[in-house]
């Protein structure tokens, strides 16, 4: 069974601390629906909701062969406000 590896240094690296700066602009902008969502998480989230950046951050962390420029274009056309 092939093993699937986190790239932990995502957070640390240049285009980790891109990636969050560019999160955090949209979830600024009042044109971008950024709400937080469900987690099921509660010790990490006691409330149960996950902020938007937090939640894009680990999916790109978890899946390391998605590129960051294309995941991001996506998003922005997924969650802007009409």
């Amino acid at each position: 069974m092939a093993t699937h590896k986190k790239r932990s240094y995502f957070f640390d690296s240049e285009e980790g601390r891109d990636f969050k700066s560019k999160l955090q602009q949209m979830e600024a902008d009042s044109f971008y629906n950024t709400v937080t969502s469900y987690s099921p998480d509660a010790k990490k989230y006691p409330d149960n909701l996950i902020p938007f950046v937090d939640k894009h951050m680990n999916y790109l962390n978890g899946n390391p062969q998605l590129d960051s420029s294309m995941y991001l274009a996506n998003l922005r056309l997924m969650t802007r406000l009409r």
